[in-house]
């Protein structure tokens, strides 16, 4: 096992983690600015986006991580869709017992979602003992 590979991979975690708190802190003032226009429509519309834009967080942590280390850019889509299935399925399983906890769910799920692509990729990318 290569340590310095592994604790590369908790920092890009952490740091994605970071990005992720930024964008759900933003997608919160958003929605608080725009309770003075109370329309179904608005509120719907920011409350399925919370789970894309936290998602968009963690893919960023992790493009930005990325592309300062390796010299290949991952496709920021690639990235993004496994943080988006977790935040996604956080987000409307924890909804129904209160749309205020999914901020909680969300960061858990996404990260564990983010830590499973970077498990996957440990045993799957080449590395100094694994053949390219």
């Amino acid at each position: 096992m290569d340590l310095r590979r592994f604790g590369r991979a908790l920092v890009r975690i952490a740091f994605s983690l970071l990005c992720a708190s930024i964008f759900y802190s933003a997608w919160m003032a958003a929605f608080i600015l725009t309770t003075r226009v109370d329309t179904p429509v608005v509120e719907t519309t920011l409350w399925l986006l919370a789970p894309v834009i936290t998602a968009a967080g963690f893919a960023t942590g992790i493009a930005i991580m990325e592309r300062r280390a390796e010299k290949k850019r991952p496709s920021f889509l690639r990235i993004f869709v496994w943080p988006l299935i977790g935040c996604a399925a956080g987000a409307g399983i924890v909804y129904w017992f209160g749309p205020m906890l999914i901020v909680f769910v969300m960061l858990a799920a996404g990260t564990a979602s983010i830590t499973l692509r970077e498990v996957v990729g440990f045993f799957t990318a080449p590395g100094p003992d694994r053949p390219t």
